[in-house]
């Protein structure tokens, strides 16, 4: 996950709506399912959806009342120390 993406992304999902990033999401889940795909090319489609569910989970931070900025380190601390346990 790159913390910059989330945050344009999160960005974007309060200029705009939640719904775009989610319909994106959806097409990005559905061309994973394309057999000629290479390795390197889905992982790069599972990098994006994996920013995307983020900016998500940030917007939702953001919404219940925390500061964009706090969300977002909230959020990453969160995966971090998810990748630790891992």
């Amino acid at each position: 996950m790159k913390l910059p993406i989330i945050k344009h992304l999160t960005e974007f999902i309060e200029q705009n709506d939640q719904d775009y990033v989610l319909e994106a999401i959806e097409t990005l889940e559905s061309l994973t399912e394309v057999p000629s795909l290479k390795d390197e090319e889905l992982d790069v489609i599972g990098e994006l959806i994996s920013n995307m569910y983020g900016a998500i989970e940030v917007d939702k931070l953001v919404k219940g009342g925390m500061e964009r900025k706090e969300a977002l380190n909230t959020f990453m601390k969160r995966v971090l120390g998810s990748i630790d346990k891992g």
